[in-house]
């Protein structure tokens, strides 16, 4: 086999190098140029900083900035459990400078049970779904002694009386999760709305709450320190994190497969070219193995889709949440 002198091997180094230089940099320049301007590009977030949307919209972010040399910087907007935030995008112009992490309570549950300045589907572009993690029913120490979901609902219907939950406040998941157990069980339950799940899973560990259905990154650190009791997650399949908890579809209640999901949209009309260019690079961004292992140690499952596929999803939960609604006759004071 002939051999290829150092001058050639040197050369050879310095083309493919050059050929991996290039397609970055064009790369880079393809993601720049879906952009109209150099200036920073907003990503609200529909909540006080800290927390699970805190960590996407910053992550995202970061990872966005490095991917395409544009600026991405997280902007906190709280208030009216993400109607401001999301009136803010809605009003923004169309010209890839605003977006938004969206999830289930501003563009699902919410809009479901509440008359908001916004219309869910036509006052926006969705863009990406980024994932979305179970909701989990936990109880506090006078419902841990049961070994199953089974034997807990049987203690409920046995109690005479309705069973109180805490939510993070009406028109939340944790809100309309309970009152879709209520009908498929026909158990009668007692809303206690807070301002947020960490205030309920409080008084769900005191005992002053019996029951209380958070999104397990909220509850998981509860339920590895043995202060609340998990019975069934509303995932598909098991979580890793708490594997020896079933699911609701394993006890033959499939109604209640359902993520509180987290995605990034923007206002109503933007150009097809920025809606593909950020939907492939946050596509690109999901599959990072360390963007993975970050999100899953938030029991944030991942979960890709095109600008379509989550403009559907949204479409279909928010038509899921509407239904339960409208069948159960629930109103929110001043919606």
């Amino acid at each position: 086999m002939p051999r290829i002198s150092e001058n050639r091997r040197t050369l050879l180094r310095f083309v493919i190098a050059s050929l991996g230089s290039s397609f970055f940099t064009s790369e880079k320049l393809l993601a720049k140029d879906a952009w109209p301007s150099t200036k920073p590009i907003k990503m609200i977030v529909p909540a006080q900083p800290g927390g699970g949307l805190d960590l996407i919209a910053r992550t995202m972010a970061d990872r966005l900035s490095q991917a395409t040399g544009t600026s991405f910087i997280s902007e906190n907007i709280g208030g009216g459990g993400g109607t401001i935030a999301s009136l803010a995008t809605s009003r923004a112009t169309p010209d890839g400078q605003t977006f938004m992490v969206v999830n289930i309570s501003t563009h699902g549950t919410n809009p479901a049970i509440r008359n908001l300045p916004y219309d869910s589907m036509k006052d926006f572009t969705h863009i990406a779904m980024v994932g979305g993690s179970p909701n989990v029913l936990v109880v506090g120490p006078e419902f841990s002694k049961f070994d199953s979901l089974e034997a807990l609902l049987m203690e409920f219907k046995k109690r005479g009386r309705p069973i109180s939950y805490g939510s993070a406040g009406p028109g939340t998941s944790s809100h309309l999760l309970v009152e879709e157990l209520s009908v498929a069980t026909g158990i009668p339950f007692l809303h206690a709305p807070y301002r947020g799940i960490g205030p309920a899973m409080v008084d769900v560990m005191a005992g002053r709450v019996d029951v209380a259905f958070p999104g397990l990154i909220a509850a998981l650190q509860f339920i590895k320190g043995s202060r609340l009791k998990p019975f069934a997650v509303s995932s598909q399949s098991r979580m890793p994190q708490i594997p020896n908890v079933p699911t609701f579809t394993e006890i033959g209640m499939s109604e209640f497969s359902s993520l509180q999901w987290y995605g990034i949209s923007g206002p109503a009309g933007l150009p097809v070219e920025i809606v593909n260019n950020l939907n492939s690079q946050i596509n690109r961004i999901l599959k990072e193995p360390q963007i993975v292992a970050r999100f899953e140690a938030e029991t944030l499952t991942l979960m890709p889709m095109t600008p379509q596929q989550f403009t559907t999803y949204i479409d279909k939960d928010l038509n899921k949440w509407k239904k339960l609604v409208k069948e159960r006759g629930i109103q929110v004071d001043g919606a």
